[in-house]
């Protein structure tokens, strides 16, 4: 097998992006909820609310992206993965920036007082556990064996 097909090969198999899986409920969402409107001190509690969980999802993005680079390995799971990194956030949780993007989302419905933006954030976890998380946990066992399985040992999917 030719080193081109090998490296079309070694990845997770995840054909959609996740932060478009969780942008696109987000914007459905919202979108349903723009005729809703809110009393004045509602909305500022609720921006409130929602700028902390916004800070918090960020906060976890921040810390997780630099890892990657450090580490030497691809971000994106449509790319090969060349180490395991379970330093930093990643001793506390195997998905950081799957989580980020889950307490952006939430904080931006939130704010924006959007009821429908936040249900659909369920089933938006449900397909990146099943769909992203499930994939790349297969291709890292397959590759990194039991380097991989002491990690899931270890450190939680989620937190």
């Amino acid at each position: 097998m030719t080193d081109e097909k090998q490296s079309q090969k070694d990845h997770a198999g995840v054909r959609v992006p996740p932060p478009v899986i969780f942008l696109l409920p987000l914007l459905a969402g919202l979108a349903y909820d723009s005729a809703w409107a809110m009393g004045a001190l509602a909305a500022v509690v609720w921006m409130l609310a929602g700028g902390f969980l916004v800070a918090i999802g960020l906060a976890l993005l921040i810390a997780s992206a630099p890892r990657h680079k450090r580490a030497g390995t691809n971000i994106e799971p449509w790319k090969p993965t060349t180490a395991i990194i379970d330093d930093g956030i990643y001793g506390y949780s195997r998905n950081p920036i799957y989580l980020g993007m889950a307490f952006v989302c939430a904080g931006i419905a939130i704010a924006g007082g959007s009821f429908a933006a936040l249900v659909l954030l369920i089933p938006c976890l449900v397909v990146v556990r099943f769909y992203v998380i499930g994939r790349e946990e297969a291709y890292l066992e397959a590759k990194f064996g039991d380097e991989y399985r002491d990690y899931m040992s270890r450190v939680r999917r989620w937190i």
